[in-house]
């Protein structure tokens, strides 16, 4: 589904301060920016239209979600608890490891079993991402997905 050019992302930013991680999380984080980017569905509640640019941070343990428009006009920054993510996080991180090796030493069948059960918990994240942003940003599933693997990428780094 191709979102309205107004109601979309245009450009993604994650907090630099915290740092690399390793070159497998590095490449979750440029995939899911580059594929947000394509194409996306993003509005913020109450906002006439974009396109928008986002810069996603960490502070004091909490996911920071601060939008302006593509010209810098602050839209508005949303602030949301980690605590509903933790535990999906957790099941997430602890699968991409048994993934990321299963794909260097397992059998198709075995690496295929493996990647199911991370989309599954991908999926719960994403979510849980978007029933949190529910009445504050409108997206779509597969933007939720992508912003979900960019929440990871920032929990990994912090």
């Amino acid at each position: 589904m191709k979102a309205d050019r107004n109601l979309r992302l245009c450009d993604v930013v994650l907090d630099e301060t915290i740092g690399r991680s390793t070159p497998d999380v590095e490449h979750e984080r440029a995939v899911a920016i580059f594929d947000l980017l394509e194409e996306n569905l993003f509005e913020p509640v109450g906002h006439p239209g974009g396109p928008y640019r986002l810069n996603l941070s960490l502070v004091d343990s909490k996911l920071v979600f601060a939008i302006s428009t593509d010209g810098g006009e602050n839209v508005a920054t949303h602030i949301l608890s980690l605590t509903p993510f933790r535990r999906i996080v957790k099941d997430y991180f602890m699968i991409c490891e048994s993934y990321y090796a299963a794909i260097r030493s397992a059998t198709p069948s075995q690496i295929e079993a493996i990647d199911m059960g991370r989309r599954g918990i991908h999926n719960e994240g994403s979510q849980t991402l978007m029933d949190r942003l529910s009445g504050k940003i409108r997206l779509d599933f597969d933007t939720a997905r992508r912003l979900f693997t960019l929440v990871c990428v920032l929990y990994w780094r912090g």
